[in-house]
Order: C-alpha cells, then sequence, then structure tokens
C-alpha cells in the first residue's frame, strides 16, 4: 500500500473528523481510566497478600482440597446457562469416529464432569485433571451418564501428559481450563501430540475483553482475587492468540457473549481444531 493510500485512510478515520478538544478529552479520558485500572489493581493485590503469603506457605493447598466441591455445584448453575451453547459445540464430534463407529475422546481438566451429557452414545471418555480431590464428584457424572464408556482418570496437568501415548485419542476436549493453566503453550502442543492426524480438538473457553470495555478493566483489576476464587483462574487471557499459533491444520473459532455468567468471564471463545 502506498503512502498516499495509507494517508487517504488515515485521514477517513473518524479520529482524524475529531474536533481537537474532543480528541484531547478522549485521550484525556482513557489515560485516567488507564490509571484508575493499574491503582485499582494495585490495591486488589494488597487485598490479597495474605492469599499470596498462603499458597506460598502451602497453607493454600486447604482451599484446593475444598475448590472441587465449589466447582461441582457451580457446574449446574453454568451448565444450565449453556447448555445450548454445549449443543451446539459438541453436535458433530461423531464426524471423528473410526470407521467401525467408535470415539476415543479425552478430556484435559475435567473437573466433575461437566460435558458427559453432550458426548455421543458409546464414546469412550479418557479424564485427566491436576487435582485428584474431584475423584469423588467425577464418579457422580459418571453414575449418572451410563451411555458413555469411562477409561482410567489421570491425575496430571495438561502441560505433561507422558502417560497418555502419541495419536492415542480421536477427539480432545478442554473446558474453562485453558485459563488456569500455567503454559497455554505446552497444553497444546501435548493436544497435538495425543489425538491421532484427522482428529480434533474441542474447545471452550472465557478470554479477555475489548480493551475500550469496562468489563476489560474490571477483567484487569480483580484478576489477583480472581486468580486465588478460581484455583490460578486467570480472566485477561487472549486464548485465540495461542490457538491460532499452535500449528493445527484447521481451526473453527467464534467469539461469542455467554448468555447469564458472571460479567467477568462473559467473553468466551469457542469451537474446534483439527490437526
Amino acid at each position: 500500500m502506498t503512502s498516499q493510500v495509507l494517508r487517504r485512510n488515515l485521514l477517513k478515520s473518524p479520529v482524524f473528523k475529531m474536533h481537537p478538544a474532543r480528541l484531547c478529552l478522549r485521550l484525556a479520558e482513557g489515560k485516567m481510566k488507564y490509571c484508575l485500572m493499574k491503582f485499582c489493581r494495585v490495591l486488589c493485590l494488597m487485598l490479597t497478600s495474605p492469599l499470596r503469603l498462603m499458597e506460598l506457605t502451602g497453607l493454600y493447598g486447604v482451599y484446593r482440597r475444598l475448590f472441587p466441591f465449589l466447582a461441582y455445584n457451580v457446574t449446574f448453575s453454568y451448565n444450565d446457562k449453556m447448555h445450548n451453547t454445549k449443543r451446539e459445540l459438541f453436535r458433530n464430534v461423531c464426524r471423528f469416529a473410526n470407521a467401525d463407529g467408535s470415539l476415543r475422546l479425552l478430556e484435559i481438566g475435567c473437573g466433575s464432569g461437566a460435558n458427559f451429557k453432550f458426548y455421543p452414545d458409546g464414546c469412550t471418555v479418557i479424564c485427566t485433571d491436576h487435582n485428584p480431590h474431584f475423584h469423588r464428584y467425577l464418579r457422580r457424572s459418571m453414575a449418572a451418564n451410563t451411555h458413555l464408556t469411562y477409561g482410567d482418570f489421570v491425575v496430571v496437568s495438561g502441560e505433561d501428559m507422558g502417560q497418555v501415548e502419541d495419536e492415542s485419542v480421536d477427539v480432545v476436549v478442554c473446558t474453562l481450563v485453558l485459563c488456569s493453566v500455567r503454559n497455554v503453550q505446552r497444553v497444546l502442543r501435548e493436544v497435538r501430540r495425543i489425538v491421532r492426524p484427522g482428529g480434533a480438538f474441542y474447545f471452550l473457553e472465557h478470554v479477555v475483553s475489548e480493551p475500550s470495555t469496562w468489563t476489560y478493566f474490571f477483567q484487569h483489576v480483580l484478576e489477583p482475587l480472581w486468580y486465588y476464587l478460581g484455583d490460578g483462574c486467570m480472566v485477561t487471557r487472549a486464548t485465540w492468540r495461542d490457538l491460532e499459533a499452535a500449528g493445527f491444520s484447521e481451526i473453527h473459532l467464534r467469539h461469542i457473549d455467554a448468555p447469564e455468567v458472571t460479567p467477568i468471564i462473559r467473553p468466551h471463545i469457542m469451537g474446534y481444531c483439527i490437526k
């Protein structure tokens, strides 16, 4: 694009049509909002310093034992609000079944089994989670979803699933998990390792909002507190960028606003990638 075309496009921008006084006011408002966000985040960090100390001393592990109970109960509310979204997300999972109709699916961070009822009949599900205390709640979901066959419950982090063989599953699923792993890129490398060629990776994740929104403001302010309440959950991740750079042959991704959920986690992405 030539410099003349660039200049012409810039002059067409609403910013250049704005009155100088209004432009200065807009810039000042943006600067004030940014400074206020940073100030409020520092205050939130100070308020959560006791939780940080608990994490450093190992006392936070007590909450990690309690978290599965809380997550299990929150699951019912989230699933009610996201029922149609999840049905749409998993509607074509059978596409990746083998010629004999079998489908081997691995879920990363399965938690209490909130996705089981959306999986197709006869599917074999392998469950992984880094928190072993989910097991008792996972068994309840297994008992309630007898249309599935279950493999082992493997206690591993998403970044290191060495116990799972290369190219051993048809589909990998990850919902509300990439927000809390320590390294998203490593998790996606593991996904590409364990899914067979032509297999798929399904995802549903909350993400950071647009910078111009108040949701973005409160995500950055409250993230230190949310991190501890959500057992490591980060609300300011642009996870779609990691997915786009992960090296899948195809990616089908949509940005959505999750209906009726807590505003701070309302921006979501959903879709699937093909290896």
